[in-house]
Parts: structure tokens; C-alpha cells; sequence
């Protein structure tokens, strides 16, 4: 796998004439977004005014145009950025993970299956709505990987019968496999709890979480402050979560720098990794040769597929039973 100052070097070398033609139609784009937006609530607007004039005001009317317009303004902005978006994906995006390594596979429109949401055991919440993007799949070292923008959500009736909905999940999720079969599943999750409460409040209010199964304390301090540990077999747990496996977790999440779900079922290693945002959509309103917004995709792409060498899954510690 390159490194990632590799990595970025191809950005600005290799993909520099594509990402200058892209700039270009972002300015386009963004005055076009500016101008239709500006039409688009004068239009809104008469058009409530014609309404007042004719029906009078209601809290109903209001709230019929104030979310007509954001739903169809959504609408209309996605319908604009269509094609920059997707000829930013051909152009920089796909060439980006075939530098990472040759044998990935990219598909734009398709995402992680559900059933490994499903399987992973980190999220306990019904999904009523399950979407995403940006599937990366294939085999690194002899590692099968897969990864993709995931965005799960559950729906709520409220009290007038309406659907609202509420994100349990929003950010990237990762499978790979981890070389050996386990028999239970141990589920690790970021330690809300002891940060907010305390060792002592934090730690009683996690072993009464009813909805997991046993909970496992480590024998890792640094550890032990970042996340919370469930398991259905104690000594599976802590012969998984090694503590040379505990500081790579830690080292992983260091650089993620977001809340990092993980979870050991079945043969594979899961990883959920909270950005609440699509992350390979690129900037409409930033520069695309903004070194920041750069760095960003770059080293998200690294990041994913480092999970293989972050945690020596290629030196198949662990055999298969």
C-alpha cells in the first residue's frame, strides 16, 4: 500500500490537470447554485404572499411552505451538482484507490450490504431506512476488505401520525477479515458513559446497559477511558483484545479523530467510524485545490484501507478454526 505522502503527491502530480478543469466548473457550479437559490426563494416567497393575500396566514400554510421549500430546494441542489459530482468521482476519487492498491474495486452508487450492518451487532437500533455510497471492495495481503458511506436511520410516528426519522449511524463502515472464527461476539463502543460520570457512576451505568450482553473491564487504563467493552465470552474477549490490539485501537482512533464503533462476529473485524456526512462528496463552496480539502479525502482513503496494516490483520496472527 503506498503512504500516504505518496498518496498525496499523486493528488497534486498525477491528478492535478483533472483537479484544475474540476475547479473551473466548481466556480461555475457555485455561481449557478447562487443564482437558482436567489430565484428559487423570490419565487417561494411571491408565491406565499399570493396565498396570504388570497387565504389568509395559518401555522399550517407556513410550515407547508417552509418545508416545500428546503425539500425541494434539496431536490434542485442535487439535480445541480450532479454532474460535477460524479465526474469528480471518475476523475479523482476512483484513481485515488487505485493508487492506494490495484486490486480495489470502486462503485460510486453502491454501499456496504445491510446484512453486515446487521451482523456486526454495534448498533441496536431498528433500521427502517438504510442508504450510502462511495463501495470500496477487495483483497489487500490476502485480506478481503470492504468499506463504503453508510447512513442508517430509524422512523419515529409522531403524535399526528406523521414519519419523522432519526440517524442511529452516519459515517464510514468497515469490514475486513480478521483470521479467525469466534464463537461469541465481542462489541466495542466508545465510553460515554465513564467520560461524562466517572469512573465509579460510569462504570455502574455500563454494567446495567440491558441491551448488551457481559460487560468486559480491561486491563488497560488508556484503554479503558476511550471505550467500553461487551462481550458474550470474557476469555474470547481478552484473548481478542490483546494489548498490543488495544493500543492499535487506540492508535487508529488517534487519527480518525471521530467516535470509532468496533466489533469482532462470525470472522471479520467491523469498524464504524461516526462523520455524520457523506465524505467523498466533493466541495462545492471550497477550492478542490485547497490543501485542506485535499488532505481530507486522502488521508480518510488511507485511513481505510490502513486498517489492514494498523492491526497486522495481513500477518494472520489468529488461524482460522
Amino acid at each position: 500500500m503506498k503512504s500516504l505522502s505518496e498518496l498525496t503527491d499523486f493528488y497534486y502530480k498525477v491528478l492535478f490537470a483533472a483537479l484544475k478543469k474540476l475547479e473551473k466548473d466548481r466556480k461555475q457550479l457555485q455561481y449557478r447554485l447562487i443564482v437558482v437559490a436567489i430565484l428559487f426563494t423570490l419565487f417561494t416567497f411571491a408565491l406565499y404572499s399570493f396565498v396570504f393575500s388570497m387565504m389568509g396566514s395559518s401555522s399550517d400554510i407556513m410550515m407547508f411552505f417552509a418545508f416545500g421549500y428546503f425539500a425541494l430546494g434539496a431536490i434542485i441542489y442535487k439535480m445541480l451538482i450532479k454532474d460535477y459530482t460524479k465526474e469528480f468521482k471518475e476523475k479523482v476519487i476512483h484513481p485515488l484507490i487505485k493508487e492506494l492498491d490495484s486490486n480495489l474495486n470502486y462503485e460510486s452508487k453502491q454501499h456496504l450490504s445491510q446484512k453486515y450492518f446487521r451482523d456486526s451487532k454495534l448498533f441496536n437500533s431498528t433500521i427502517d431506512r438504510y442508504s450510502g455510497n462511495d463501495f470500496v471492495h477487495g483483497e489487500i495481503d490476502d485480506i478481503h476488505i470492504e468499506f463504503s458511506d453508510i447512513h442508517a436511520e430509524k422512523r419515529h410516528k409522531s403524535s399526528k401520525g406523521k414519519d419523522n426519522w432519526s440517524t442511529v449511524f452516519q459515517g464510514l463502515f468497515i469490514v475486513a477479515d480478521f483470521h479467525k472464527h469466534f464463537s461469541g461476539s465481542t462489541v466495542v463502543l466508545p465510553d460515554s458513559a465513564q467520560s461524562t460520570f466517572g469512573d465509579l457512576i460510569g462504570g455502574w451505568l455500563q454494567s446495567k446497559n440491558a441491551s448488551r450482553e457481559e460487560l468486559v473491564k480491561m486491563d488497560h487504563p488508556e484503554f479503558e477511558k476511550e471505550f467500553v467493552v461487551y462481550a458474550s465470552d470474557q476469555i474470547e474477549a481478552r484473548y481478542i483484545l490483546s494489548h498490543s490490539l488495544m493500543q492499535k485501537l487506540l492508535v487508529f482512533k488517534k487519527r480518525s479523530k471521530h467516535p470509532l464503533h468496533i466489533s469482532f462476529v462470525g470472522q471479520s473485524i467491523n469498524l464504524a467510524i461516526e462523520y455524520n456526512k457523506d465524505l467523498f462528496e466533493p466541495s462545492v463552496f471550497r477550492s478542490l485545490l485547497d490543501y485542506k480539502i485535499a488532505m481530507e479525502y486522502v488521508q480518510t482513503l488511507h485511513l481505510c484501507i490502513g486498517i489492514v496494516e494498523e492491526l497486522k490483520l495481513n500477518q494472520k496472527l489468529w488461524s482460522k478454526q
